[in-house]
């Protein structure tokens, strides 16, 4: 009896997640637009940690274009449009600097165009699994690439991209105003 439970949480517990996502969308798209204080220390850490998970992510789209074909490339070209994107975020960002402290706010706009590409790109990928279920055939898409599956390797890229060009031109700014240890 309790092995049949099991299976039964499961799908309880699936249920609960596509039941809360959009709180979490919602939430991540609150606090994306929120007042920051820009430590220092953490900006380096961040910045950092940042490029070793895009050096992961394109040695994974790497090993991943063994099933996956333009995975890499996609991943790369995802990564360096996000990169670009995070630059120009920083420029586009609201930042207050004094009593030798940075604060800063995202971008309302970018926050939201990044959180609706991730939200557009979860219910095209569950309209596709939907089709593919019940009638057993590739869902239609107006542009083919979207149903490419390496579309999710460029999406991921994009959005740690994003991140990435963020954490370093942040960082970028610290230093230039004095507030980064210089080595």
């Amino acid at each position: 009896m309790p092995l049949l439970l099991l299976p039964v949480v499961v799908l309880l517990l699936l249920a609960l997640l596509l039941v809360l996502w959009p709180l979490g969308l919602w939430m991540r798209w609150r606090s994306g637009r929120a007042r920051r204080r820009a430590y220092p220390a953490m900006a380096s850490f961040n910045a950092w940690a940042l490029l070793v998970s895009a050096l992961l992510l394109v040695a994974g789209a790497v090993v991943a274009s063994v099933w996956i074909g333009g995975a890499a490339l996609h991943a790369t070209a995802g990564l360096l449009a996000g990169v670009a994107l995070g630059t120009i975020g920083l420029r586009m960002a609201r930042l207050e600097a004094g009593d030798a402290q940075l604060h800063y706010t995202a971008h309302a706009g970018l926050v939201t165009g990044l959180t609706l590409l991730v939200a557009a790109r979860v219910a095209l990928a569950a309209w596709q699994a939907w089709h593919r279920a019940v009638e057993g055939v590739p869902a239609p898409v107006p542009w083919p690439w979207l149903a490419d599956p390496a579309s999710l390797w460029a999406v991921g890229g994009l959005l740690l991209g994003y991140h990435l060009g963020f954490a370093w031109s942040l960082r970028g700014r610290l230093r230039r105003l004095g507030m980064l240890r210089r080595r």
